[in-house]
């Protein structure tokens, strides 16, 4: 069980995590037709701006009510109502969603008072749909940023009487965590699909920040959720919620829809993937596919050979806390020692980690953690580059920003493939570093190298789920099931 503490620091040296409004802005570009709104001063939307652009490679719809001193004095009210009509005259989208920022959040604006007293003076916005989501930066993360934002959208958009739908394909409601790529996203698509299941992300950023190019220009998100889904959730048989920061979001989703949950707090791994495949044959009522049993088999097969080059490896990982969990579990199976975690904001996940101690800090307390520990590789985002360039130790990239690296988009490390990936791209970096011992070079006493491949060899000692057992007998991890129905 780790300790988790938090950092006392006057100020952040080399921040690592991001403000709640750009997480709960990055939540809205999920959504088809839409037009996020900042409620704040320019530059807070132009860093976000920024920052997305540089790690998507991609133009970013993002608007701001451009706050000045004078309407903070005395109030965003005109400043609101201008940006609505603005974007409705000029953009056309069906959603209009304003994220407040620490601007408006300390002046304490009453957003959704403006918004009813803006509906009643024009009645034709009846047909666009506009909300707003309460998102202070100073405090909070990225990752509770998008966890407000969409638990907003489903305990409000949802029809709420929705009958089941009486179709072939059963809709499965999807609500996936910030740290899921839209290489993530498509991945888990094609998993459900294969069980003849009809997913539907809220949101789904594969849909809108992909990198593909669209037939024509459009002022808004250019993919996504599109409004009709979101108002027929109701319809589907039931909701997965993929990371802890969608708990509420599913809580909010059934309450106001009567449609169960299960929620997965990692879809990286072994034993998560064993326990979203089984779930999704039990909604389905269907046999695991031979590939998809094939794709299992892969993956126990790279982590074999990765363990030789992971294990008694000593780790430095910074990620918000769903991907800290993520990644961190998936280390850890393969014989990696989690000696320093560093995290953004609070998760009921972090006193789990298989870590002596999580902190809550920046990227200067994750270097001089890292260089205190001996750590061996270092993992977290493109602003880690100058401390791994510092330590000289190899840099993992994970998470966003990486605006040093092209095809992040793409990048996939949930299900049985996803995580195959994961493996052989650590296990390649350590090669490319050979500062740690190697499967023909074998430094460690005989008692080290057991303890350093014992968590590889528990995780294929136990026997497979039943979903996975006719046909294939390669074991699965021996642990918790990832899944806790709701």
């Amino acid at each position: 069980m780790a300790l988790v503490t938090e950092s006392k620091k006057a100020a952040a040296v080399n921040p690592l995590k991001m403000s709640q409004p750009l997480g709960a802005a990055y939540a809205f570009m999920g959504l088809g037709a839409c037009m996020p709104v900042m409620h704040g001063s320019q530059g807070c939307t132009s860093f976000g701006v920024v920052l997305l652009v540089r790690h998507f490679k991609e133009a970013i719809p993002l608007q701001t009510t451009a706050m000045n001193e004078a309407a903070t004095v005395m109030g965003g009210l005109d400043n609101i109502e201008k940006a609505i009509l603005n974007i409705r005259q000029r953009a056309k989208p069906a959603i209009i969603a304003i994220c407040s920022t620490g601007l408006t959040e300390t002046r304490g604006d009453d957003v959704e008072g403006h918004l009813a007293l803006i509906r009643q003076r024009h009645p034709e916005l009846a047909d666009t749909v506009v909300v707003h989501v309460s998102t202070p930066d100073y405090l909070g993360a990225f990752q509770d940023g998008w966890a407000k934002a969409v638990t907003m959208l489903v305990s409000q958009l949802p029809e709420p009487a929705l009958p089941r739908r009486e179709s072939a394909i059963p809709q499965v409601n999807v609500l996936p965590g910030s740290h899921l790529s839209p290489g993530d996203i498509d991945e888990l698509r094609e998993l459900i699909e294969a069980f003849g299941l009809e997913p539907v992300f809220v949101p789904d950023v594969s849909g809108s920040l992909d990198g593909h190019i669209p037939d024509q220009w459009h002022g808004t998100t250019i993919g996504g959720t599109p409004l009709a889904d979101l108002r027929g959730l109701g319809g589907a048989v039931h909701t997965l919620a993929i990371g802890e920061q969608m708990r509420p979001a599913g809580e909010a989703l059934q309450a106001r829809t009567g449609v169960p949950f299960t929620l997965f707090d990692r879809l990286t791994g072994l034993t998560a993937t064993d326990a979203f495949v089984a779930r999704l044959a039990e909604l389905s009522g269907r046999e695991v596919p031979a590939r998809i049993r094939r794709q299992r088999s892969q993956l126990v097969d790279a982590m074999l050979d990765a363990h030789f080059h992971t294990g008694g490896v000593r780790v430095a990982l910074a990620a918000e806390p769903d991907l800290l969990w993520a990644a961190g579990n998936l280390l850890a199976e393969l014989g990696a020692e989690l000696a320093v975690c560093v995290t953004t904001t609070k998760s009921p996940l972090l006193e789990r980690l298989p870590a002596a101690e999580v902190l809550i800090g920046d990227l200067e307390d994750f270097e001089r953690s890292a260089a205190a520990a001996s750590c061996e590789l270092l993992m977290t985002h493109s602003h880690g580059r100058q401390a791994a360039e510092r330590l000289g130790k190899p840099l993992f990239r994970l998470g966003i920003p990486m605006f040093d690296r092209v095809g992040n988009a793409h990048i996939c490390h949930v299900g049985y493939r996803g995580t195959r990936r994961f493996v052989c791209d650590v296990a390649n970096v350590m090669l490319e570093h050979p500062s740690h011992h190697g499967p023909g070079d074998w430094p460690l006493p005989a008692a080290s190298r057991a303890a350093a491949a014992a968590p590889v060899s528990a995780a294929m000692s136990s026997a497979v789920p039943a979903a996975l057992s006719s046909e294939m007998r390669l074991p699965r991890p021996d642990a918790t099931p990832a899944a806790a129905s709701a």
